[in-house]
């Protein structure tokens, strides 16, 4: 019975950051560097405001992000096209697919998901590599705040 116990439990922890990262696919540290490409106009800042990359400030902190409500960064608000806090409102909350789509398109991203020919967004640069896109978001959830595992 102790063996069976013993099993168990080896699989569950071995199975542990699996559930953990079932949010994140792709290669964080591959992200890191595509990060480059987003700090001209992105910082992360945890909540206790000490910076983890300085960025610019034309777009908002992305720490944090995972399961964020879209436009709904306080220290951004004002600054926030109407449709993308409109997509907040209609229940956008970040994960990893609709990340990836945005930053792969943004405005054609919010078209399709307001079902709005007339959406817009500020965010004019596009991540075109799906690869890419999934290594940031793997990224901003590493440095991000611990986040709870899904099954």
């Amino acid at each position: 019975m102790n063996i069976v116990k013993t099993a168990v439990l080896g699989v569950a922890l071995a199975a542990g950051p699996a559930f953990a990262d079932s949010h994140a696919t792709g290669d964080a540290v591959a992200g890191e560097k595509v990060f480059a490409k987003c700090k001209a106009c992105h910082s992360i800042v945890d909540a206790g405001g000490d910076t983890i990359v300085k960025g610019g400030r034309t777009g908002p902190n992305l720490y944090g992000i995972y399961t964020r409500v879209a436009g709904t960064d306080e220290d951004f608000a004002s600054k926030y096209g109407s449709s993308m806090i409109e997509a907040g409102e209609a229940g956008l909350a970040w994960n990893e697919q609709d990340f990836i789509a945005y930053v792969q398109d943004p405005r054609a991203f919010l078209q399709n998901y307001l079902d709005d020919r007339k959406a817009r967004t500020k965010m004019s640069f596009k991540l075109r590599k799906e690869d890419d896109a999934r290594n940031l978001w793997a990224y901003l959830v590493s440095v991000g705040p611990e986040v709870e595992a899904s099954n």
